[in-house]
């Protein structure tokens, strides 16, 4: 087997397929319609050039006429009989695999694609159209006519945790308690000498956001601020989103994002995610190979997708540690490290990395040429392929390697060390998916995780204050 066949690892009970034939059929159509919209085929050339994205990845829905059904039921597309339309359309979607869905209307409609940024409202200012969205501000379903040439038209629409396609006008109070919910995140405490009140205190927010607005809409609000948090810390994920949003796309084209967890608290963080409404999906067990677990949880209605990471133990690999709580460590892990010298990802270290869908290698020598390197790729698969950028260097709180030294899980050599020279804190992961091959390779993540161990990071130079 080549490198870049399928990886030789997919997760138990998840063995995510390979649509090849999926992808190719919806491919085949995009470049028919991009060949005849220029307004689409411009903004293609702009997305992969100026953001190293691949206009594929911005697709959230087809238009075509019912005929075309049977050729996608070929390519295991099914019929979704809950999706709200406005007229009664069919809805197709490949539920193994991360594509773009169908809507199926008359052979009379125009053929239809349509984008999804993060927020319509930044698209049309970015572009200037001329244009006024149907669907208010914060409301489920927002959508714009971009361009309409040659009997195609091209939309940009805005979901705000709905999976439909019918807007709805927003109920008396609801914009008011959409932006009440926002702030409780936004403002939510991170820093605690008790992480354990750190956690009481997120759950008590999270509980005024639900009556608030509820699990799905209160989920899409807690990730928006922790992609901002961390944007806040990570210079690469700023330069990112910076050129993304210079085309007014935000980041609509997140993949997953990813969460280092102690052991004493990772339940904890599972816990909280179900309370958002996520389901849980593989969980992997490295643990005599690499000393880690993790549990990857994907919310449906929002299409958020969490990997989040703990130490574990090589006797703790039977155990449902999503559900257990862990006992302290004896000894740490490249995560429990991570977490000893930066804090909770949940809490004041943020997310470990964010990973979104680009043309890999187009982002690579892009970020390359603003001074941004990118470490090897640690999945390099037909079907995968991922790479992080150098990890960024955190200062370390002596308080912190205080602690750690005292529990005897690092020398006072390192501790010092850590202190003078800091240690990385975070990425942006550079992932590109084909096939619509929606799982991970757990041997490339094991590597990884080696890679970015603390220990192995010692430089000679002080962090950056």
């Amino acid at each position: 087997m080549n490198k870049r066949s399928r990886p030789d690892e997919i997760a138990r009970s998840f063995d995510w397929p390979q649509a090849y034939g999926a992808e190719q059929l919806i491919r085949e159509r995009l470049d028919a319609f991009l060949e005849r919209n220029s307004f689409a085929r411009r903004l293609a050339e702009r997305m992969r050039d100026e953001t190293g994205t691949d206009f594929f990845e911005w697709v959230d829905h087809l238009v075509v006429p019912p005929d075309v059904e049977p050729a996608l039921a070929k390519v295991r597309f099914v019929r979704d009989p809950k999706c709200e339309t406005p007229s009664g359309e069919i809805i197709l979607e490949h539920p193994q695999a991360i594509l773009p869905r169908v809507l199926c209307r008359s052979k009379r409609s125009r053929s239809v694609v349509a984008i999804k940024p993060e927020f319509v409202a930044d698209f049309i200012a970015r572009h200037n159209l001329q244009a006024e969205p149907e669907g208010e501000s914060r409301s489920r379903y927002r959508r714009v006519v971009v361009c309409e040439e040659s009997g195609t038209r091209l939309d940009a629409v805005e979901r705000r945790a709905y999976r439909g396609f019918a807007p709805a006008k927003l109920k008396r109070g609801e914009l008011e308690a959409i932006t009440k919910a926002r702030e409780l995140f936004q403002m939510r405490p991170r820093q605690f000498p008790d992480d354990h009140e750190g956690f009481v205190v997120a759950n008590r927010m999270l509980n005024k956001s639900l009556k608030l607005v509820g699990r799905d809409v209160a989920c899409q609000l807690f990730f928006e601020e922790e992609r901002d948090y961390w944007e806040s810390r990570n210079r690469a994920g700023r330069l990112q989103k910076f050129r993304q949003d210079a085309l007014g796309l935000g980041w609509g084209n997140h993949d997953h994002h990813t969460f280092r967890c102690s052991r004493e608290h990772f339940a904890d963080l599972i816990q909280f995610l179900t309370k958002l409404g996520f389901q849980k999906r593989e969980r992997f067990y490295a643990g005599a190979e690499a000393g880690w677990g993790a549990q990857v949880c994907e919310h449906r209605v929002t299409g958020i997708v969490v990997f989040a990471d703990v130490d574990l133990t090589p006797e703790e690999t039977e155990i449902d540690f999503s559900i257990k709580q862990l006992p302290p460590a004896k000894q740490l892990g490249t995560v429990g490290l991570w977490v000893g010298l930066h804090g909770e990802s949940f809490l004041e270290a943020g997310m470990h990395h964010l990973e979104a869908r680009f043309d890999f290698d187009s982002l690579r020598d892009q970020l390359q040429q603003q001074g941004v390197k990118l470490m090897e790729p640690f999945s390099d698969f037909e079907c995968l392929r991922q790479a992080f950028t150098e990890g960024e260097r955190w200062p370390v709180r002596r308080e912190r390697t205080e602690r750690l030294v005292a529990a005897g899980l690092i020398t006072r050599e390192q501790g010092e060390q850590f202190v003078q020279q800091g240690a990385i804190g975070s990425h942006l992961e550079n992932l590109q998916r084909h096939g619509g091959f929606k799982g991970f390779n757990q041997k490339a993540v094991s590597a990884i995780i080696s890679a970015t161990d603390p220990r192995k990071q010692a430089v000679h130079q002080k962090p950056a204050a």
